[in-house]
């Protein structure tokens, strides 16, 4: 049985999001995890996330396990961003996905290519175990972006 989402982020979540931001800036990789920039959608000011982009079917997938997450609702709002792997740098269309289908495929993939995600979706009770299966059930309650490449 799926518990209901805690209320509360981690306390660890924001510092570490910090350490991941300031490694991207120095131009290291953090192996998977990717810093997606985007406008803020009040003050148009850059607000930066640690993001590990899915793959599925050659598209690219950011999952929001809060779907009203600061990030998430700039993402929505601006539409576009910048996705930084180390120093190398990519301007990206973002876009809510609709398609329940698409949806589910995204998290089934996601504990296989987000490992080091699945333990904030089990604190945030989420998931339990963290399967594919638990993962693809959860598919219309949090956020999905396709990320594409933008000219």
């Amino acid at each position: 049985m799926i518990r209901q989402p805690k209320r509360s982020l981690p306390g660890w979540l924001r510092p570490m999001n910090r350490v991941v931001v300031a490694l991207g800036r120095l131009g290291l990789s953090t192996g998977p995890v990717q810093v997606l920039t985007v406008p803020g959608r009040t003050t148009g000011e850059p607000r930066t996330t640690p993001v590990t982009p899915i793959e599925v079917d050659g598209r690219r997938f950011a999952v929001a396990a809060l779907p009203r997450a600061d990030w998430a609702q700039n993402a929505r709002a601006a539409g576009h961003g910048e996705l930084a792997r180390g120093r190398r740098r990519t301007p990206v269309a973002l876009e809510e996905v609709a398609d329940p289908a698409l949806r589910r495929r995204v998290l089934r993939a996601f504990p296989g290519q987000a490992g080091g995600g699945v333990p904030f979706f089990v604190r945030l009770g989420l998931v339990e175990r963290g399967d594919a299966d638990e993962f693809e059930a959860i598919a219309d309650r949090v956020g999905v972006l396709e990320i594409r490449p933008r000219p």
